[in-house]
């Protein structure tokens, strides 16, 4: 059995081996090839896959986002095999949100099993650094520049960590979080399916907020990973990091302890809404071992796997029915966010568009780091924007 994925850095290494254990137990005769290639958010690793892929040589099964980037990748393109009887003969319908099965489905079929959800509008912060300034943790984007602001007068040179390694998705995410913030859920939703224009003065407004608050950010962005930033956040070198849930996974596996050591807020001014970032395994056409990658996705999709992954991953699971008990107060938290906030998804993370304009979407951010021009950076998005969006 070959799994493929780009779950390489802490936490995420060890919720995957646990799934792995799991499988073990049930398999013990299947020997597991884990092909995971490193760098945040699958940069490196969705090049190697779509290279074996097109040449025919694809693993059992593979790590692939939700939405668009499942769907215009791979399905549209006939690389994957429905999953709709599992689906079925498992009864995940019972345990899975209907929003996450919409997400995976296309054409009246499944296509992937969501394994998690991560959250990707978080403000996560050194708690006792934060509280030894005085500030507060921001709610609203406003409110984040003067806190930026305070922090640098009282000594941190640089108080947002930032990274750009990889392609500057991590950047994508400032964006989108803002977008959020500054039109809301519809708003969000109809600038990333083209039906509203990224000159829009909302836009403009959460270009706006970026701009005032790269000038706290560390200047090395481009050379450091998410979670470089987050190590940068345990040293008290900076206080504040906008990065998925995934950046829990990664603090409390360095034994940092939540609500005691680090804290988090969703990202400024996006309250009520829950940011989707969902993780997924499906069946490509001609796996070499189909069986067992079949059995790989029941472990996927079970309560058992989702209990085991999900606690060190960082993510809370996609099932409905795993005990909120295994998993830390931010988790639980959560947890209950996610069954009663507006689900939006994410572009950064491939389930809003397809990955083309994502990469678009992520030049064009490397270009806003070092010339912040928002008025151009915004027709440059809508540029992109009619090129990838309007045929989708």
């Amino acid at each position: 059995l070959e799994i493929f994925s780009w779950w390489t850095g802490p936490g995420e290494k060890d919720g995957l081996a646990e799934m792995f254990k799991i499988y073990k137990n049930k398999y013990p005769s299947v020997t597991i090839t884990n092909s995971a290639v490193a760098g945040g958010a699958g940069s490196t690793a969705k090049a190697v896959l779509a290279t074996r892929m097109q040449g025919g040589r694809p693993p059992d099964s593979f790590q692939v986002h939700a939405g668009q980037e499942l769907i215009s990748s791979w399905v549209k393109a006939n690389k994957m095999e429905a999953i709709t009887s599992i689906w079925n003969s498992e009864g995940w319908d019972s345990k899975i949100p209907k929003d996450l099965k919409d997400i995976v489905s296309s054409n009246g079929e499944v296509w992937s099993v969501p394994v998690n959800v991560h959250r990707g509008n978080a403000l996560w912060y050194n708690k006792k650094l934060l509280d030894s300034k005085g500030v507060t943790a921001p709610d609203t984007p406003e409110q984040m520049t003067s806190a930026l602001s305070s922090l640098k007068a009282k000594g941190v040179a640089f108080p947002l960590a930032l990274a750009s390694k990889g392609g500057n998705w991590q950047v994508q995410m400032l964006l989108e979080n803002n977008i959020l913030a500054a039109g809301g859920a519809d708003f969000y939703k109809n600038v990333m399916s083209g039906k509203a224009s990224f000159t829009d003065a909302k836009v403009v407004q959460a270009l706006s907020w970026m701009k005032q608050w790269l000038p706290y950010a560390n200047t090395d962005n481009s050379s450091i990973d998410w979670d470089e930033a987050d190590n940068r956040v345990i040293a008290g070198t900076a206080v504040f990091h906008i990065m998925g849930d995934w950046a829990k996974g990664d603090f409390t596996s360095k034994n940092w302890v939540p609500n005691t050591d680090f804290g988090v807020v969703p990202s400024p001014g996006t309250k009520g809404n829950y940011m989707i970032v969902c993780d997924t395994f499906g069946l490509p056409k001609g796996a070499p071992d189909r069986d067992n990658a079949i059995g790989w996705l029941k472990v996927c999709g079970s309560q058992e796997g989702q209990a085991a992954f999900n606690p060190k991953k960082g993510s809370i699971p996609a099932r409905t029915d795993v005990s909120p008990s295994l998993f830390d107060v931010i988790a639980q938290s959560f947890i209950a966010e996610f069954k009663t906030d507006t689900l939006v998804p994410s572009s950064a993370h491939g389930s809003a568009t397809p990955p083309a304009f994502a990469s678009a979407v992520n030049d064009e951010m490397g270009q806003f780091i070092q010339n912040k021009d928002v008025t151009k950076t915004a027709s440059n998005l809508q540029k992109a924007s009619d090129e990838f969006l309007k045929t989708s």
